[in-house]
């Protein structure tokens, strides 16, 4: 998985751009996410199915990945099952 890699849900909607990865597999409702969708989708696990927002960063509890939603779907995404969080963003400082 390198920055700029598209990823695609083969369960729902979702497609994530990856900003910053490691070789490691990235699922969305339950299912892996590769870089083509396939011909016919899959469910998703209702454990998996809280939705991701377009222009949403996700990552990990490390931070070590990244993942930019360009296109919103029912899946939520996870690696290993754990699920990614919603990036905070940082507030600006204030100029006086």
């Amino acid at each position: 998985m390198k920055a700029g890699m598209k990823l695609k849900s083969a369960v729902c909607d979702t497609e994530v751009m990856v900003i910053r990865g490691s070789d490691t597999v990235v699922e969305c409702g339950g299912a892996p996410m590769s870089a083509e969708r396939p011909a016919q989708r899959g469910t998703i696990n209702p454990a998996f199915a809280d939705g991701t927002k377009i222009g949403k960063r996700y990552v990990d509890a490390a931070g070590t990945i990244e993942l930019l939603c360009v296109k919103a779907g029912q899946g939520s995404l996870a690696i290993g099952g754990v699920a990614l969080m919603p990036k905070e963003a940082k507030p600006l400082p204030s100029s006086d």
